[in-house]
């Protein structure tokens, strides 16, 4: 299952979970902005969450505000929120992370913080961050927590492949993480598009196949 190549083979010792764009406006059924299957793989995100808080490895959950005037939203949406669309505003329920995901259900975003640029911190080792593209390396700090924390692997899953799953995952790439991206964990993959990752040298688990992995090097510690 784990390609033994010292490059690309993920360090789960040193692994952070990313999860994107879980956020009621994008998960709920007739949602502004829903996007099919994703509130199907909540459960699978969740279990690797609580594998994370286990461990006590870092999750960052990496999420989009728009502001209600459409400024700060991706062109291909702004005219729609202009016109009065509302998705993910902030101070709103549906710009929220999916109950289910949380560490505690008492958390609630902290929207002024995200959109200056800082992450906010939900856990000992858990963290909310705005991300104002696709990507989640893009105009934010990321990385820069990522090194922090020396983490040099990362397990992605979450909202709508083609768009900013896929689109992080190359940023990671670019930054020489080393990326474990759990298919069954995120909605609307496709094979094409998880050949593609592999070729960079992606390494796509299923959600068990992932949760199998890192309590094999757990119980090695």
């Amino acid at each position: 299952m784990i390609s033994m190549n010292d490059y690309i083979t993920p360090d789960g010792k040193h692994s952070a979970l990313l999860i994107i764009d879980v956020q009621y406006d994008f998960t709920l059924k007739n949602a502004p902005f829903e996007v099919s299957g994703t509130l199907q793989v909540v459960t699978y995100i969740q279990r690797l969450a609580n594998t994370y808080r286990e461990l006590d490895n870092p999750i960052i959950h990496a999420i989009r505000l728009y502001h209600a005037d459409g400024s700060n939203v991706d062109l291909c949406r702004r005219q729609s929120v202009e016109n009065g669309k509302r998705a993910v505003i902030p101070g709103t329920d549906g710009a929220d992370i999916i109950k289910e995901l949380k560490p505690s259900s008492t958390i609630s975003l902290n929207s002024s913080l995200l959109l200056s640029g800082q992450l906010q911190q939900i856990g000992h080792m858990e963290w909310i961050m705005y991300k104002p593209r696709w990507g989640a390396f893009y105009d934010t700090l990321l990385e820069k927590q990522l090194r922090s924390l020396d983490v040099n692997s990362l397990v992605v899953c979450g909202c709508n492949f083609p768009n900013c799953p896929r689109t992080t995952i190359y940023e990671a790439s670019e930054r020489d993480f080393k990326i474990v991206f759990v298919k069954d964990a995120t909605s609307r993959t496709y094979d094409i598009g998880i050949q593609e990752l592999e070729n960079i040298g992606v390494l796509s688990m299923n959600t068990d196949e992932c949760i199998s992995w890192l309590d094999s090097i757990d119980m090695k510690m």
